[in-house]
């Protein structure tokens, strides 16, 4: 039975195609997450919602046990007919976008705040993917925004929390849970885009070692199940691998700064031929090698340069490449030589998934150490991991065991030798205030509005400035003041 309670609107609850983002104080108390699951619900066609099937999961930060089951009540309320949930309430971003393509859901729920810290005092965040499995358009979170405006009742069905520590299918009348293992479908996807064989033999030479990093967040339930489990890589290469709902109180994105436990290891006397890190949801990524650290722009570069040769996913080619527009245009070079199409976009993944649909983009990524391709329609942290993984491995498959290996830096510098080198500098400020910060970006603009080819900076020339503007080539639309 569906028990209608009545709620009243609460202000601030403005959605991105991220989804809404607050501290987890503020999502857990009264009906904050609930009013806006229902708005959701209200937003969504009713005819597609009636009798559909949802996936629901998670980065394991705290409230989400509870959250997961608010969200299910909800769903039974409103028509939904099945959810898949991973166990746990565990999905990583890219699994979950994996999920919902295989098993042809309508769509599905994402509870993360990303990179952001967990835990009481810290960040919370919800996010709905459509049928594609990628973030919902505009269109779709304006909607979500303009009914946590008006909502009054939240359907609530009567029904008992499901316990999601077990795989397996619990019935409430018509609606159904079915508890999912949060690695199955995601590694199924894997095995059919890596050559599954050739990294292990990688992964089992005694004269080469890796260190993965999970900073206690999602991927660490994964990184077992792939890395040693399924690719044969020593336990000791997983390292922080159990999720934690405060992430261990660190702050789980992977950068130079952050990961700092694992620069550590890569830039010691006898640190590991390859090191790897991705962030609390598992969308992001950082490559290390022997102390060396490849930036994320020359990354997918790199990966976008050898992925015919190493991935059997693209052994018939790319369609097409896209970045970022703050990320560095190693890409473009890439693309010039392999004569394929580079896009150049405002950051956000739905620009790459609109590219991605239409067939016109396979490999993707933004300078905030974000990597992916069109398997998905996420950025995909493990993927990445693997893409290089399968570089070294295709490298290095005729080097006798105790031969000289090629490594992260020689296959850089050998990128560089060929396509020249890009440089891109980025400084993160956090915790500012936001006016400061929006009279600084209204002096730039300012700055480059009156700035001509040829101006003089010390020692360099101006070739152009401009406020970044993206037609989008599939639909239409267009984002304006992009940076």
């Amino acid at each position: 039975a569906v028990k209608p309670i009545p709620t009243t609107p609460i202000e601030g609850q403005k959605t991105g195609t991220s989804g809404l983002r607050k501290k987890a104080k503020e999502f857990s108390s009264g009906n904050y997450l609930a009013n806006w699951v229902q708005s959701l619900f209200m937003a969504l066609p009713q005819e597609e919602l009636q009798g559909s099937e949802m996936v629901l999961g998670g980065d394991g930060r705290w409230f989400n046990k509870e959250a997961s089951q608010i969200i299910l009540k909800l769903a039974a309320g409103n028509g939904v007919k099945k959810m898949y949930v991973g166990q746990n309430g565990y999905l990583c971003t890219p699994a979950a976008s994996a999920v919902i393509r295989a098993r042809k859901a309508y769509g599905g729920f994402i509870m993360s705040a990303s990179h952001n810290p967990g835990g009481p005092e810290e960040d919370w965040g919800i996010k709905f993917n459509s049928s594609a499995g990628e973030p919902a358009p505009e269109k779709i979170t304006d909607k979500i925004y303009g009914f946590t405006q008006s909502v009054s009742e939240l359907q609530m069905a009567d029904i008992p929390d499901v316990d999601l520590s077990k795989v397996g299918v619990t019935k409430f009348g018509d609606f159904e849970v079915e508890v999912v293992s949060p690695t199955e479908d995601y590694m199924k996807l894997l095995k059919e885009v890596f050559d599954f064989d050739l990294i292990s033999k990688l992964l089992k030479r005694k004269d080469f070692s890796m260190q993965f990093d999970a900073m206690h967040a999602i991927t660490g339930a994964y990184a077992k199940p792939i890395l040693v489990d399924a690719l044969g890589a020593p336990a000791s290469s997983c390292v922080n691998d159990t999720p934690m709902e405060d992430f261990n109180k660190g702050h789980p994105d992977p950068n130079l700064t952050y990961a700092e436990e694992l620069v550590k290891v890569m830039f010691s006397e006898n640190a590991p031929d390859f090191g790897a890190a991705s962030d609390g949801d598992g969308d992001r990524n950082m490559i290390l090698g022997n102390n060396f650290f490849v930036t994320p722009s020359d990354s997918v570069a790199i990966i976008a340069a050898n992925a015919q040769e190493c991935i059997p996913y693209f052994k018939s080619g790319l369609k097409g490449v896209a970045r970022s527009m703050p990320t560095a245009a190693a890409l473009d070079r890439v693309a010039q030589k392999l004569n394929v199409e580079c896009f150049e976009t405002p950051t956000g993944w739905k620009y790459f998934g609109n590219l991605m649909d239409a067939e016109k983009c396979s490999v993707c990524g933004e300078e905030s150490f974000g990597t992916g391709s069109d398997h998905i329609r996420e950025k995909d942290g493990p993927w990445a991991v693997l893409a290089w993984l399968s570089i070294l491995a295709k490298r290095n498959e005729n080097v006798p065991e105790g031969g000289k290996l090629v490594g992260v830096k020689e296959i850089t510098e050998a990128h560089w030798k060929t396509y020249g080198r890009n440089f891109f500098s980025r400084y993160d400020y956090e915790g500012c205030e936001s006016d400061p910060c929006n009279k600084m970006v209204e002096s730039l603009r300012e700055k480059a509005s009156k700035a001509k080819k040829g101006d003089k900076y010390g020692a360099y020339e101006l070739d152009y400035a401009d406020d970044f503007e993206y037609t989008d080539p599939i639909d239409g639309s267009v984002a304006s003041k992009q940076g």
